[in-house]
C-alpha cells in the first residue's frame, strides 16, 4: 500500500500571515491523521516562513503516524533531526532562500557529503530518503551513499502529464524499477494532485509513499480537509 503523507507547510503559511494560532498547525496535523493520512510532512526553512522550529518540536510529541522532516542537511537541520527523531529525514538540495524544491540531488557529485550526512542520521535511528530526479545514475548514486529510500521529484511528470502521460511517466518507471532492484524504498512528491496521482501509482505499484501539500491543501478549500484526504487515498488504491 502506498502511504499518503500530508505536507502541512501551507497551513503554517496561512497561520503566519496573520500571527496568532489560527489555523492551529498541531490540530490540523492530528485531524489529517484522524481523516486517514498515514504520515505528516514538514519542511522547516531557515527563515521560518511557514513551519517553525517550535512547531517541529511540538509535532514530534503528538504525531502518531510517520513523521517526515524535509530539508537541506545543514547544521540547523541536523540539530532538528537529532531533537525530533522523526521516522524519516528527506534530504533536499534547496538553497536557504528557495521558494520550493526545483531539482533533485546530484548524488554522484555530492557523494561524500551525502555519505557523511546519511551516516549521522542513521546513527540517530532515522530512515533517510534522498530527493532525486528520475535518472538511473542518480538512483545508483543514492544507493551508493547509503540512502534507505529515494524520493522521485515529480514536477516534470506533472508538467508533461496533460500533454503525453505515457512519455511523462516513463523515466519514473525506469528509475523506480532500478531503485527496487537496488533495495531502495521509493517515495514521490512535488506537484502531484488528483489529476495525475492515480496514473503514477498504477505505473509504480510498489511506490511506498507520496508526500503532498500544496495541491491537497488547495483542494481542501473546495472539498473540505476530511473529504480531500479521502479523495487522495482513493487515488492510491
Amino acid at each position: 500500500m502506498t502511504k499518503l503523507s500530508v505536507n502541512i507547510n501551507k497551513i503554517a503559511t496561512l497561520r503566519n500571515a496573520r500571527g496568532g494560532n489560527n489555523p492551529d498547525v498541531l490540530k490540523i496535523a492530528l485531524d489529517c491523521e484522524r481523516f486517514g493520512a498515514q504520515g505528516i510532512t514538514v519542511h522547516p526553512r531557515p527563515d521560518e516562513r511557514h513551519i517553525r522550529y517550535r512547531d517541529v518540536l511540538q509535532l514530534k510529541d503528538i504525531v502518531k503516524t510517520e513523521f517526515n522532516i524535509e530539508g537541506y542537511p545543514d547544521d540547523r537541520y541536523m540539530k532538528i533531526i537529532r531533537e525530533a527523531k522523526p521516522a524519516q529525514a528527506t534530504l533536499v538540495p534547496d538553497p536557504p532562500d528557495a521558494i520550493t524544491s526545483s531539482a533533485g540531488w546530484d548524488t554522484v557529485e555530492h557523494a561524500e557529503f551525502l555519505k557523511d550526512v546519511i551516516r549521522q542520521l542513521k546513527s540517530e535511528g532515522v530512515r533517510v530518503s534522498v530527493f532525486v530526479d528520475p535518472s538511473l545514475r542518480m538512483v545508483e548514486g543514492a544507493a551508493a551513499v547509503g540512502a534507505d529510500r529515494i524520493e522521485l521529484y515529480t514536477e516534470p511528470y506533472a508538467y508533461q502529464y496533460p500533454l503525453r502521460k505515457e512519455l511523462a511517466v516513463k523515466p519514473y518507471v525506469e528509475s523506480a524499477k532500478l531503485a527496487k532492484e537496488l533495495g531502495l524504498g521509493i517515495n514521490a512528491g512535488h506537484d502531484l494532485d488528483l489529476t495525475n496521482l492515480k496514473f503514477l501509482k498504477q505505473n509504480i505499484p510498489y511506490l511506498d509513499e507520496v508526500s503532498i501539500g500544496h495541491a491537497l491543501i488547495s483542494d481542501a478549500l473546495y472539498y473540505g480537509l476530511e473529504n480531500t484526504i479521502q479523495l487522495y487515498l482513493r487515488e492510491l488504491l
